[in-house]
């Protein structure tokens, strides 16, 4: 896995007074256990991660000699106006050694450490259309078929339920709005038929045949919107002697589309890319800016500004760890802690669709303020950094009251000892 990290030391710690080489040479180990950090959050929610951090970091963090394979980008030691020293990394992870560290801690210590993911779940929609009839026509959800392709899931314990048609094609089916249950994923197919009738030479008997012209069958990952399997392929030389064979045969076909691994293996995906789209920038410097506190933040694995525009939409590819509601993990772990940070100046969730995120930055004001503001700010980071990490990286009172604001966690533990 290509993961982008964000490492952070104190330059005016007692220690690097005497060494300035040892504070490069921390740095450097900082911004690489970022990015195993970053790995781990593949297999670990948020939440535990934080809970059991000096466990993990002592078990797994602290082991990037064996974790990383390469480092592809690193950035010159940079002091921030916010007093921290700044380097940022593109480092390439052994995610399968990554995986078997903590599953090795999780047998030691008996801690659930990784994340149960489950069954996925499935709605499934069948219709049928005659080839005579306009192609406007509304479709027919077909039980039988519904029926067929449900059995097929349910032998590999996945719970299922039908879907009526014209929802799954509603614009807000899966979106965060949504009261409904959304299931994982929605395996949708369409068939349609025509009718041909042939007149036995010998007896005289007119004999009628229901022949499959079109289908298509889909996939759609209801957490991104993205369709990840598509077929449009009609079986050949395949005719009926009545409708219900048919759609009995039809379930058959789409359920041998899919086999038990191609859910899981989907569900389990590492990460997943979707694209923000950021209006209310006012100049490319703070584009920029923005782009270096997603590449920080735990969840975000890598970030890319394609497109810029002053005060109108600019463009972020973004790539984050592990699946979930696009819209909950966005707001969660993108817009409140760049909130936290943020002086004034505010991010809002306009919308989200698929693996398009629109957030508003309301309150910018001019562009000098705003990039005051996100330089002079401890990285937003920090404010969902588990505070043994934030009390390690510095003593500095004014530093750790500026990121006390930021995570309520720090303020908690206040009364803990310090990390050793």
């Amino acid at each position: 896995m290509i993961v982008s990290a964000e490492g952070l030391v104190d330059p005016n710690a007692e220690i690097y007074k005497r060494d300035k080489g040892l504070m490069v040479d921390d740095l450097r180990r900082d911004a690489q256990r970022q990015a195993v950090e970053k790995a781990v959050g593949v297999y670990v929610e948020s939440g535990t991660l934080v809970e059991n951090y000096l466990l993990i970091e002592d078990k797994v963090l602290s082991k990037t000699k064996g974790l990383i394979k390469q480092i592809i980008e690193q950035s010159p030691p940079t002091l921030g106006d916010d007093g921290l020293m700044h380097m940022h990394i593109k480092a390439e992870v052994f995610l399968g050694e990554v995986k078997t560290a903590l599953m090795s801690l999780s047998k030691e210590n008996r801690l659930s450490l990784i994340k149960e993911r489950g069954n996925p779940t499935i709605s499934v929609a069948v219709v049928v259309r005659d080839a005579k009839r306009s192609a406007e026509d509304i479709p027919e959800n077909s039980s039988i078929a519904e029926n067929i392709l449900k059995g097929h899931f349910v032998s590999f314990g996945y719970r299922v339920w039908s879907e009526d048609y014209t929802k799954l094609l509603r614009k807000d089916a899966g979106a965060a709005s949504s009261n409904r249950r959304v299931a994982d994923f929605s395996v949708i197919g369409e068939a349609k038929f025509k009718q041909t009738s042939i007149t036995l030479k010998a007896s005289g008997l007119q004999v009628t045949k229901h022949v499959l012209t079109s289908w298509t069958v889909k996939c759609i990952n209801n957490h991104t919107g993205e369709e990840i399997y598509f077929n449009n392929k009609v079986p050949k030389n395949t005719s009926w002697a009545d409708e219900d064979q048919a759609l009995e045969d039809i379930g058959r076909l789409i359920g041998e589309e899919f086999n038990k691994d191609f859910f899981e293996n989907e569900l389990m995906k590492p990460s997943q890319r979707y694209q923000i789209q950021l209006s209310g920038l006012p100049d490319y410097d703070t584009a920029l800016l923005f782009k270096n506190e997603f590449n920080g933040l735990r969840n975000i694995l890598n970030a890319e500004l394609e497109n810029f525009e002053s005060d109108g939409l600019s463009l972020f590819e973004v790539e984050t760890s592990g699946g979930g509601n696009l819209a909950q993990v966005v707001n969660s772990f993108v817009i409140k802690p760049l909130n936290a940070k943020l002086e004034g100046p505010q991010l809002k969730l306009v919308s989200q669709h698929g693996n398009v995120v629109r957030i508003a930055l309301e309150g910018g004001g001019q562009a000098e303020a705003l990039q005051k503001s996100l330089q002079s700010t401890p990285p937003a980071a920090l404010a969902t950094a588990a505070p043994e990490r934030i009390k390690k990286l510095t003593q500095d009172k004014a530093l750790l009251e500026k990121v006390g604001r930021m995570n309520p966690g720090l303020e908690e533990s206040k009364g803990a000892p310090p990390s050793q």
